[in-house]
């Protein structure tokens, strides 16, 4: 028995580094699943959408419902196509993340003086030039959001920016700060993967590798959470860190010592 009755992971840096499974993790979530733990993955990823980590999974024997996954991408793209409809889009990211909003039949412009919103992310080709045209796009006042705030990404051999690096760049030039991240931590984050798991904030669980977004996002929507060291965090990092998890694991291999 336990007291939990869904879970929401991250992915990079919890199942995954880079395109490689981590240690042992396959033991954690067999360990959920035998205690008849629903499982929702929730990614910081910008560029990608639901079906892939099914793909990136599978061959490891890890079955993934793309209905069982969120990505700060697609909850972007649905937030957009919500609450601002018809209007035009001008998107500092990448390929994967238009091809996104689009599916989502979000209205994308590649005109900075015709923006209605503008949505900053990870993008590997940023530029003065793409700073510039970010520049005419917020002049004037315009809905600004950023996708998520990790300034850095895990990968195989260390770490590359993230979208929080480009937003803090578009923020120096505009003046101004994003009206609301989209992705982990956000209430419009919370409220997603509530929606999608239809449990009780009491009875769920976060695990992930961040303080600042896996962390606080359990924090905010009242959640159990649960660090683990097998990313970004290390256990120097979480004295005096302001988010403090309520469990810290040397990795995702360790749930069962809290369920």
């Amino acid at each position: 028995m336990t007291d939990y009755e869904a879970a929401i992971l991250d992915v990079d840096g919890t199942i995954v580094r880079g395109e490689a499974l981590l240690p042992n993790v396959t033991d954690g979530l067999s360990t959920l699943e035998d205690a008849g733990i629903a499982r929702l993955l929730f990614s910081n990823n910008p560029t990608r959408g639901s079906d892939h980590y099914g793909e990136q999974l599978e061959p490891h024997g890890i079955d993934v419902d793309p209905e069982t996954v969120l990505t700060s991408a697609t909850v972007s793209a649905a937030y957009l196509a919500t609450t601002h409809p018809d209007e035009r889009v001008y998107l500092v990211g990448s390929e994967r993340l238009e091809a996104i909003l689009e599916d989502a039949s979000v209205e994308l412009t590649d005109d900075p003086d015709s923006a209605d919103v503008v949505l900053g992310s990870f993008d590997e080709t940023f530029s003065y030039g793409t700073l510039w045209e970010s520049l005419r796009a917020l002049e004037d006042g315009v809905p600004f959001y950023g996708t998520d705030p990790d300034t850095t990404i895990p990968i195989d051999d260390g770490r590359i920016p993230g979208s929080g690096a480009i937003l803090a760049a578009m923020e120096a030039v505009a003046d101004r700060e994003p009206d609301a991240i989209l992705g982990k931590p956000s209430a419009v984050a919370a409220a997603a993967a509530m929606n999608r798991l239809e449990s009780d904030p009491e009875r769920t669980l976060v695990v992930g590798d961040r303080l600042n977004t896996d962390i606080a996002l359990g924090k905010r929507a009242g959640m159990t959470t649960a660090l683990v060291l097998t990313g970004i965090t290390d256990r120097d990092d979480i004295d005096g860190a302001e988010v403090q998890p309520d469990y810290v694991l040397e990795s995702l291999a360790d749930i069962e010592t809290i369920l």
